[in-house]
């Protein structure tokens, strides 16, 4: 499926918000709080209807108490925290929410940890100048944190980002949380707005805009760039619009105005390195396939490659007769010496919640934090190897390292998709 091809029923659709309705009266509006319960889906159409009718009243009354909040934090320096390895999803909703704040004189940096090396997410900061910026744990050291009056946490509560705790030492406030991921757990923000059933948190932020907080205009690049990167960002985490419901596909129409089709189209024919093709192949060759399920341990991967992982959980899961594929692998942080153990989990089986799978199967740490979680057909999880890391350039021992390590992973795994079989064994 072709993204312009399934857009083209959209560009006559005027979607663009009345500019007398965009401007909101802070004094005297009252907004209907949501007190009708929630409405299955059914063949008539009548639970997909209310979805949408209670997707746009939530985000109206979304979009003015995070103008409330933004409002209360004039002309202030703030942190965007992605998580280590940002997804078009994350990097395109921190992008969007600086241009927001912007507005009120509020300073974003945009920041990660960890590394992009998915070759479109390489592309997309490339070629439209997106402004996020690796922090690593060094760099973080370097910074005077007392210049920052909060943070923010865009598709991620903090689990899946090494920068956290430092910035929660410094006693920086967190501001905003925006996410449509399951709670991992308890974090208080100012403005808060976490909803799971919503397919990418790109469609909240397009949501925002429709409401008003941001006024799009075709004619400034940073808006296309912008609306253009949260279209690859829908589109990435819908599985290229297949997994969309109404108000993804209404998202999508709002931002078919202002994105650059060329630009999205050069974005997607960035090519696979030779690296993710040997880990794709490299999974092929250690899979194992039980009761529909693909699982492969790739060994060891440079730090700069760890994005090879999902792309070979994309390609297993399409092979017959799998439904659900988990690839994992030993990722090396050359810069700050430490290891951890990366996987990613694909699925098409409706029924299976990648975020009770996961976090089932790898439970907590001991400060309660999950080691992954999930949205819907995809997940992952780290788990950080501690005093093991490191002593590889023994071959011998890093042979049995990660032996012990594939062992384990394929153990918890398996007595989920196995419970009577001996995972060891098989």
């Amino acid at each position: 499926m072709y993204l312009n091809s399934s857009l083209t029923q959209f560009e006559n659709l005027s979607l663009e918000p009345n500019p007398e309705e965009v401007e909101i009266d802070k004094e005297s509006i009252e907004l209907p709080l949501l007190t009708r319960p929630s409405l299955p889906l059914s063949s008539n159409g009548e639970g997909s209807i209310y979805l949408a009718q209670r997707g746009n009243s939530l985000a109206a009354q979304k979009s003015e108490e995070l103008q409330k909040t933004l409002l209360g934090h004039r002309h202030e320096r703030q942190l965007v925290i992605l998580q280590d390895f940002p997804d078009p999803d994350a990097l395109s909703c921190a992008w969007a929410y600086q241009l927001i704040a912007q507005q009120y004189d509020i300073k974003c940096e945009i920041i990660y940890a960890g590394t992009l090396s998915h070759q479109e997410n390489i592309a997309l900061v490339k070629l439209t100048t997106l402004p996020a910026q690796r922090w690593t744990m060094q760099t973080l050291k370097t910074k005077d944190l007392s210049s920052y009056q909060g943070f923010v946490l865009i598709d991620n509560q903090g689990t899946t980002s090494q920068l956290l705790p430092a910035v929660q030492q410094a006693g920086i406030p967190l501001v905003v949380l925006v996410d449509h991921h399951s709670l991992q757990g308890e974090l208080k923000a100012e403005f808060f707005d976490v909803r799971p059933y919503v397919r990418a948190t790109a469609t909240i932020f397009t949501q925002y805009l429709q409401a008003g907080i941001l006024k799009l205009d075709s004619s400034v690049s940073q808006h296309v760039k912008c609306a253009t990167a949260l279209m690859h960002g829908l589109r990435s985490d819908t599985n290229r619009l297949m997994q969309a419901q109404e108000e993804d596909f209404m998202a999508a129409a709002y931002l078919s105005r202002f994105y650059d089709a060329q630009l999205l189209n050069a974005i997607l024919q960035a090519n696979r390195s030779k690296r993710v093709m040997d880990v794709i192949e490299r999974s092929l060759k250690n899979r194992i396939v039980q009761n529909n399920f693909s699982i492969a341990g790739v060994g060891y991967l440079r730090y700069d490659d760890r994005d090879a992982i999902p792309q070979a959980a994309d390609f297993l899961v399409t092979e017959e007769n799998v439904h659900t594929a988990v690839v994992y692998g030993i990722v090396h942080d050359e810069d700050d010496e430490l290891e951890v153990v990366i996987g990613s989990l694909r699925t098409t089986k409706l029924t299976l919640d990648p975020d009770e799978f996961i976090k089932e199967a790898f439970g907590q740490d001991s400060a309660g934090r999950f080691f992954g979680g999930g949205r819907t057909g995809a997940g992952g999880f780290e788990i950080p190897m501690g005093f093991l890391s490191g002593g590889n350039e023994n071959s011998t021992y890093a042979k049995m390292k990660w032996e012990v390590f594939d062992s384990q992973i394929k153990q918890k795994l398996l007595r989920l998709v196995n419970p009577r079989d001996n995972p060891i064994q098989s």
